[in-house]
């Protein structure tokens, strides 16, 4: 089951989250993020800084209402950090709430860790380990596993506070109760889907879910009955989510000073460079406190509320909460019949390593020819170049995601078009003044690109067409227009763009082409008037050859009507006789 999950239709091509990710466990494929599980430590910051909002928590909370619908014995584990991050007047408010619910019982986390303070002391005590870095963070144990194995022998062999805290309700209340864990942490839901624990917790809840849950059912917390809790009082233990917590309950509860050196560390880069200092063979008789949030679980990645201060939570908490330790009496029990130990392993990455020619290939690709092109400017999420070209060929990067490369590409490919397109491409703002202006227009318009972007569109040719774009957002295309006094014509495209409130116009030289039609349409009217005047000649002469075709008609006529009579005449007179 997944952690964190991403919703690619918000991804919005930043590479924030890769660029915050110490361990680098994000992949970018076809300009989406992705984890990568086998690297990721669950920390979620990538969640927290995630500004579309693409990275969501999936979440128990239907899981849980479907055990309590089945009427199943449910224990809530509540983080001690609760104290901090929820509202009320008296703590026992918020156990008559949860169990309004429907939870048989509310149970403080703390409890689990008053004996994992019992198991650090000894650790301590025995004084076999040359460093021990203690932690209820499962974000840390997956840093040293998956990026630092040669620090799990620093690591102390112990469940945490959560593990223990579910195995010592089971163990209480029988091995089918469930176990409901509440705190502000991510990476609880997947230490509590570790095949190592994995029947100790079985489900995991944050402040949010229980907070949304009690707004549902019209639950007011203040409102509530101060119910305690049960079992024991985990005192000085309650301070393991703010930092130096674990130490201040360790030195509460040993009864001999020890000879271990002791600091704590929080915050995912200051605990990588601690990491890399002991891996150096630097730190040496050191009892390490570490936590991946920075001012601990009390500002998890859950805590939405970024108004809550850390510093003011701490003082809080260290004010109200008791620097007693719990009795050694209520602790023993639990650890005789209690299993805490816990096995780590090697988790590394095995990701295929290019060969340096391998990389010099992939570098030259955006443009890395010499080392001195390599910027190092960590825009991509890289802290340099050749780590950016190891993610490549590991397939966790794409080229594209070279900032300076793909600028410097856009922009030479706009100079160019502009350089050498063999239109004229014209670029205003509403003032009519030129921002872009391409070299070919000088041929056109006499005026350089120097020179025009120096003036106002009006000032060389009539802009009404451009201002029309403008005042109506609507486009022309393929407008014919003639400049008679540059001798061009011109088939226009004016095209409005409003994320920049700008106009895009070009301009294609059909002057050659307008030229040939008037010389097709002189000759075509050329030809009409031969063929009128040749009509009109035609008409002439058969006009002639009627009339003459009429006088030797009649002509003829009348020779053939004298004709005729004389024969007429001359028959007469021959009878007669």
């Amino acid at each position: 089951m997944n952690v964190i999950n991403f919703q690619d239709a918000n991804c919005a091509h930043c590479y924030k989250c890769l660029r915050n990710c110490d361990v680098k466990a994000i992949r970018i494929k076809n300009g989406q993020a992705q984890i990568v599980t086998d690297m990721c430590i669950y920390c979620g910051h990538c969640m927290e800084i995630c500004p579309q909002e693409a990275k969501t928590f999936e979440s128990d909370l239907s899981y849980v209402k479907s055990m309590l619908q089945k009427k199943e014995n449910v224990v809530v584990s509540l983080d001690p950090s609760y104290q901090g991050l929820m509202d009320y007047e008296d703590p026992g408010q918020i156990v008559d709430a949860l169990m309004k619910l429907g939870f048989s019982q509310v149970r403080e986390t703390a409890e689990g860790a008053a004996i994992i303070t019992r198991e650090y002391v000894r650790l301590m005590k025995e004084g076999q380990m040359d460093n021990i870095i203690v932690t209820s963070c499962p974000a840390i144990v997956y840093l040293v596993e998956k990026h630092y194995p040669m620090l799990i022998p620093y690591l102390a062999p112990v469940v945490s506070p959560m593990i223990a805290h579910g195995r010592m309700i089971k163990q209480q209340m029988g091995a089918d109760t469930k176990v409901v864990f509440v705190g502000p942490c991510i990476a609880k839901k997947q230490e509590a889907q570790d095949p190592r624990h994995a029947d100790c917790i079985d489900a995991v809840l944050n402040f949010n879910d229980i907070n949304r849950w009690l707004n549902e059912e019209d639950i007011v917390i203040e409102d509530c009955e101060d119910t305690p809790f049960p079992q024991m009082d985990p005192r000085v233990n309650r301070l393991y989510p703010v930092t130096s917590g674990v130490i201040s309950s360790v030195v509460a509860t040993e009864v001999k000073r020890d000879s271990y050196r002791k600091f704590y560390v929080h915050g995912e880069s200051n605990c990588i460079d601690l990491c890399q200092s002991m891996v150096r063979g630097e730190i040496t008789g050191c009892f390490i406190e570490m936590n991946m949030c920075s001012g601990g679980c009390i500002k998890g990645p859950t805590v939405h509320d970024r108004s809550i201060s850390r510093f003011k939570v701490k003082l809080d908490m260290e004010e109200q909460i008791s620097r007693e330790p719990v009795p050694a009496e209520e602790t023993t029990p639990v650890l005789e019949q209690v299993s805490l130990n816990k096995v780590f392993f090697d988790r590394t990455p095995h990701d295929p390593i290019p060969s340096e020619a391998e990389i010099r290939q992939i570098l030259a690709k955006t443009g890395k020819i010499r080392p001195d092109d390599e910027l190092n400017c960590g825009a991509c999420g890289y802290p340099t170049c050749r780590e950016k070209a190891i993610a490549v060929y590991q397939r966790k990067a794409e080229l594209d995601m070279c900032i300076p490369f793909m600028y410097e590409k856009s922009k030479s490919f706009a100079n160019l078009v502009m350089e050498t397109s063999p239109n004229v491409v014209m670029i205003v703002d509403e003032d009519m003044k030129l921002l872009e202006y391409s070299a070919v227009g000088e041929k056109y318009f006499g005026k350089t690109r120097a020179e025009a972007l120096q003036m106002y569109l009006y000032e060389f040719i009539d802009p009404a067409d451009f201002q029309w774009v403008f005042d109506t957002h609507q486009n022309i295309h393929g407008k014919k227009v003639h400049y008679p006094e540059f001798k061009l014509d011109t088939l226009q495209n004016i095209v409005y763009i409003p994320e920049q409130n700008v106009v895009l116009a070009t301009f294609i030289d059909i002057t050659k082409e307008e030229e040939q039609a008037r010389l097709e349409y002189e000759r075509k009217l050329d030809t009409i008037d031969l063929a009128q005047k040749v009509i009109h000649k035609q008409m002439m002469v058969a006009q002639e050859i009627a009339g003459l075709l009429g006088e030797t008609t009649a002509e003829t006529k009348t020779t053939l009507t004298k004709l005729c009579r004389s024969l007429l005449e001359d028959g007469s007179d021959n009878g007669g006789k």
